[in-house]
């Protein structure tokens, strides 16, 4: 259903470069030895959210007061 909802569909988003970008910190190995496929799709939000940290902190804080004072 996050599909169809547009403030769902980024918030997923977000929470899966933040969450890739961490576990990327924690264990570097188990996202770099799947680069491509399906699984690639992991490995490359952590690349986002390690390469654009500012920006993806900026939209976690922006959608997070989104979510508690407008919705």
């Amino acid at each position: 259903s996050a599909l169809f909802n547009f403030q769902s569909l980024l918030t997923i988003t977000l929470l899966l470069i933040c969450t890739c970008a961490y576990i990327r910190s924690l264990t570097p190995s188990l996202l770099d030895r799947n680069k491509t496929g399906f699984l690639g799709l992991f490995w490359k939000s952590a690349r986002i959210g390690e390469r654009k940290s500012q920006y993806i902190a900026a939209a976690c804080v922006l959608m997070a007061v989104n979510i508690l004072f407008w919705s």
